[in-house]
């Protein structure tokens, strides 16, 4: 299974209406290090409609405004469809959302 695989199959796991950060979903693809190849992985999601990797954000619960599937503010209205809360400052309440 290439690293790739590894980190989808990770976030196909997240469930509806949580959230997991990019070094979470790193550690448990098997390496704590791939935090930027999550990102790359991301990026580069060949099935969007089952890989729902909208549902991960920074560490500090904020979006990203490179989300490779129509911009940070995409991203923020797919969360929300889900019943994820944002603060005023933008940010998701990890302790709340965090898987």
């Amino acid at each position: 299974m290439s690293v790739f695989e590894k980190i989808y199959d990770v976030v196909k796991q997240i469930p509806y209406g949580k959230v997991a950060t990019y070094g979470q979903v790193a550690m448990l693809a098997g390496n704590p290090r791939w935090a930027r190849v999550v990102g790359y992985a991301l990026h580069k999601n060949p099935d969007p409609e089952n890989i729902p990797c909208y549902r991960v954000v920074t560490k500090d619960g904020k979006v990203a405004d490179s989300f490779a599937f129509g911009g940070g503010n995409a991203q923020k209205e797919l969360l929300e469809a889900e019943g994820i809360v944002f603060n005023k400052d933008g940010k998701i309440d990890m302790q709340k959302y965090q898987w």
